[in-house]
Order: C-alpha cells, then sequence, then structure tokens
C-alpha cells in the first residue's frame, strides 16, 4: 500500500509556548478575531490579549463559548470578524471552543451560516488563517480533512470537511492543562487511548501509523499506570495526544470516536467519560479484529505474560477495566440516567459517517446496540 502523508501546520507543544501567539498570528495581518472559552480563567485571556497587542495585533475577543454552547455561536463570530474586518481567527480553548472556531474560519469569507456549513456546502476555497490553542490537548480530529459537529436542529452529530491549509498552527501550551489535576483527568487519558488503539487498528492503519501510535499507545500507558495524585504529567499527556492526532491523521478514527460524540450530544455526560465507557467494550472486538495488535496494547498496560496472541488480545479489555476501577472512573454511564432510546438513534447514525466505515470489525446495529445497553 502506498502511503502518502503531507504534515502541514507547525505545532508548537511545551510550558509557555502561548507566548509565540503574537509572532504567528502576526504573519497573516494586524486584526485578530480572538474566539475564546468561557470557562477559561480571565488572566489567561488577558495573557493572550496582551501578547498579541505587544506584537501590534489589535485583538477583537469574544469569550461566550461554553461547553453546552449550540455551534450556531459560529455565527456570531463570523460577525464580529468580518465587522471589525479580522484577518485571522485564533480558538483558545476546549473541544467546544476548537469546534465552533473551525466552523467560523470555514463560514467567515463567504459569510454563511452554520446550517449551510451542517447541511454540506462546499467551503473549499476561501477561509481565515486559524491558529488553535487547545486547553484540553489536540483533538483526534486536529489534523484530518475533516471534523464532526453536533447539529442544534437533531442533536445528531455530523461531519464536515476542512479546507486543505486552514490551520496556520497548532499551540499546545502544556500550562495550561488545567484539567490533569481534576477527578476527570483519567477519563481524558482513556479517551485519548481509545482514539490511538482505534487508529492502530484501523483498516487504513499503515506502517508511519502504527509506528506513531504505537509511541502514542506507549505513553497513555505509562500515565495510565502512574499515580492519579497530585496529577498527570502534562508535558507526556501533550506528546501522547499530538502524536494520536497524527496517527489518526496517516490512518482513521474509529467509530468509537463516534459513537462517544453521538452519546455525548444527546446526554449530559461529559465526552471524555462516554469515551472511557466505551473503550472497554470497543477493545474487546478490537481483539477479535486485529489479535496481534492488541496483544501489544495489552503488552503496554501489564507485564503479565500470556499463553498465546488470543489470549494477550482478550486481556486488554480486563487490563483496562483494572486500570479503570484503580483510578476511580466510571465503567458506566448510568448516574446519568440517559434514555437508551434516544442515544440508539444517533449511535446509529454515527455508526454511518464515512470515517467510521474504517474499523477493522463490522460494527453491525444490534453490536452497537449491545454496547449502549451495557454502558447506559
Amino acid at each position: 500500500m502506498d502511503t502518502v502523508f503531507k504534515f502541514d501546520p507547525e505545532i508548537l507543544i511545551g510550558s509557555d509556548t502561548l507566548s509565540m501567539a503574537g509572532t504567528i498570528a502576526s504573519r497573516h495581518g494586524s486584526r485578530i478575531m480572538l474566539a475564546a472559552d468561557h470557562n477559561l480563567d480571565a488572566h489567561s485571556v488577558n495573557r493572550l490579549k496582551d501578547i498579541l497587542e505587544d506584537s501590534g495585533l489589535e485583538t477583537i475577543v469574544f469569550d461566550g463559548i461554553e461547553e453546552e454552547s449550540s455551534v450556531e455561536m459560529a455565527e456570531n463570530i463570523v460577525e464580529l470578524s468580518c465587522a471589525a474586518h479580522c484577518d485571522a481567527i485564533i480558538g483558545f480553548g476546549g473541544s467546544k471552543t476548537q469546534i465552533i472556531s473551525r466552523m467560523a474560519a470555514i463560514m467567515a469569507p463567504l459569510r454563511i451560516t452554520s446550517f449551510e456549513l451542517l447541511d454540506g456546502r462546499n467551503c473549499q476555497n476561501k477561509f481565515l488563517p486559524l491558529l488553535a490553542i487547545p486547553t484540553e490537548g489536540m483533538s483526534v480530529f486536529s489534523l484530518t480533512k475533516y471534523f464532526i459537529m453536533t447539529d442544534p436542529r437533531t442533536r445528531m452529530i455530523k461531519c464536515a470537511v476542512s479546507p486543505e491549509n486552514l490551520y496556520t498552527a497548532v499551540i499546545v501550551d502544556t500550562s495550561l492543562f488545567k484539567f490533569l489535576t481534576l477527578n476527570n483527568a483519567a477519563a481524558f487519558v482513556l479517551e485519548g487511548f481509545l482514539y490511538a488503539a482505534e487508529a492502530y487498528c484501523s483498516s487504513k492503519a499503515n506502517f508511519f501509523s502504527d509506528t506513531i501510535l504505537e509511541r502514542s499507545l506507549n505513553y497513555y500507558a505509562k500515565l495510565l499506570r502512574s499515580p492519579p495524585s497530585p496529577g498527570f504529567s502534562g508535558e507526556l499527556f501533550a506528546q501522547a495526544n499530538f502524536l494520536c492526532a497524527i496517527g489518526s491523521c496517516a490512518s482513521s478514527p474509529g467509530i468509537g470516536a463516534a459513537i462517544s460524540a453521538a452519546v455525548n450530544a444527546r446526554s449530559p455526560a461529559a465526552r471524555p467519560l462516554c469515551s472511557a465507557a466505551l473503550l472497554p467494550h470497543i477493545a474487546e472486538y478490537l481483539a477479535s479484529a486485529r489479535p496481534e495488535k492488541m496483544a501489544r496494547i495489552a503488552s503496554y498496560l501489564s507485564n503479565v505474560k500470556a499463553a498465546s496472541t488470543a489470549e494477550a488480545a482478550a486481556s486488554a479489555a480486563e487490563n483496562i477495566r483494572k486500570t479503570m476501577t484503580a483510578l476511580n472512573v466510571p465503567q458506566d454511564l448510568e448516574s446519568y440516567n440517559i434514555s437508551l432510546d434516544r442515544i440508539t438513534t444517533a449511535a446509529e447514525a454515527a455508526r454511518r459517517l464515512d470515517f467510521a466505515a474504517n474499523s477493522p470489525w463490522p460494527a453491525a446495529e444490534e453490536e452497537i446496540f449491545k454496547i449502549l445497553k451495557d454502558i447506559i
């Protein structure tokens, strides 16, 4: 199989890399739209604003994005950026902020609505350069040519195509990873482990993605083996996250990523907790489809030698469950009282997304339904 991989956006990872934001943003003009997460502390937002202004950039700040915000908020950012004749957009915050700022960067030049983008409007020719500063690490879709978002009309997830060269850079400042000191830090690590495992076992995997994702999985496993208090290593998490994003771009995200987003879209359960609950179940199916690879993954989690490759692969799910128990991460979402009827339709729609077809197991309707019953 031929492998063609172009690594384009500039990536900066490390503590205080935020200081480079002004230098990078100034390459695209003098007016910057800063779309910030409302939950960020004021000091971080003001610090970034000062960095930009010290570089001679006029900065317009929109800090109203919350985790519950609808993607329609991208239209507010478009309106402000167009009125101020902004030359680029910076997305500063968690996953929802990154999705909304990505949409705004695509929508702004054509002044289209979020619904037009959701409905498949072709926006490949024009966009505003986008600088991403994620405060929860890079998404599995950070470097792919597509990304997922929730349609507010149906609460279903949809996939949108990203223009080439949309991102001018991604700055991952590990000093901003406040969530790594919280109780749900382990869920973020388990979510990354799910994404990396699926891309590693994907039908689109190749020698390049395998090499990158093996290192990513090793890093995630190291984090999971370390004590959960006072917090995980931000540097190691960022490295694992970054390698997962590259490997997923060279390979493909999996059905678990789609289902997790679908459950999150229709329930109050946070996405990392959805992903963590799905992980051992997805691992069981991957063990049957890709026993050699899952045996290697199992070796990252435990030093216990299995009698055969099949037994080693099967042990991965059990090791994950033991790890979740040790880290006090819920293995189901029962406490949220989620309606199975409401989730099943959304998960089935997620199963039909193009990238989900790259799963190495068929992922039939009855299998997805069984997984949902087990976690809900």
